[in-house]
């Protein structure tokens, strides 16, 4: 599980840092890059708690990420942006991947 976890977080910091997004006006579903967004703050949560990681270090760690990401994103970049609003989608997956790991790890009795 710990290797899941690894490809995720590498899978997330290739995403925020190295893609460069298409035009705003190429996405054919709404606000798509909020659940891309949150799908990829969810994933390294989820299998974060997953791998024995204690949930509320991986939710904070993923919490403080999430703004970083964004100034970087922002002030380095460049073609890049930082948005309040993506931040927020951010949140969103770490809580939504944490909870879901909790729920799973306490289905099956294991601690989480």
């Amino acid at each position: 599980m710990r290797g899941g976890f690894v490809a995720a977080v590498l899978l997330q910091l290739a995403m925020l840092y190295l893609h460069v997004p298409t035009p705003s006006g190429a996405a054919s579903i709404p606000h798509a890059d909020k659940i891309v967004h949150a799908a990829i703050f969810a994933a390294p949560a989820l299998l974060g708690v997953l791998a024995g990681l204690r949930a509320w270090v991986v939710a904070l760690v993923l919490g403080l990420h999430a703004p970083v990401s964004e100034l970087v994103q922002h002030y380095v970049l460049a073609g890049r942006q930082g948005d309040p609003m993506d931040m927020l989608a951010d949140w969103v997956g770490i809580a939504l991947g944490t909870g879901v790991a909790l729920w799973l790890t306490r289905r099956a009795g294991f601690p989480g």
